[in-house]
């Protein structure tokens, strides 16, 4: 099993920047895809960014492109996602997700295409 644990959520205003983090235990994820996902009150969870660890791979939703990065630290099992220019749009629960991979790369990945799911990281983004 994999357990994952997002931080670094947060209130910041509009303009400014944030670093997710999400630390992974259990077991290394050498070979898993990893992703971020968001979910405002009363919205479908939807895809934010996901990376590769082997490939070295990364795409991102439309609405973050330019603004957002994804990254990965494999000597610390440890993902990130850092977010520049926030907007108040930005404002959601953001979810680590980790999926081993199966041969498939998805530029735009749906939740089931995820196995292994974080408890989530508020992000506030005020105007």
């Amino acid at each position: 099993q994999v357990q994952l644990v997002e931080s670094g959520g947060g209130l910041v205003q509009a303009g400014g920047s944030l670093r997710l983090s999400c630390a992974t235990s259990g077991r290394t994820l050498s070979s898993y895809t990893m992703g971020w996902f968001r979910q405002a009150p009363g919205k479908e969870r939807e895809f934010v960014a996901t990376i590769s660890w082997n490939g070295g791979r990364t795409s991102y939703a439309n609405s973050v492109k330019g603004r957002f990065t994804i990254s990965r630290d494999n000597a610390k099992n440890t993902v990130y996602l850092q977010m520049n220019s926030l907007k108040p749009e930005d404002t959601a629960v953001y979810y680590c997700a980790a999926d081993q991979y199966r041969g498939t790369w998805y530029l735009s990945p749906t939740s089931r295409h995820f196995e292994y799911w974080g408890q989530g990281t508020q992000v506030t983004v005020s105007s």
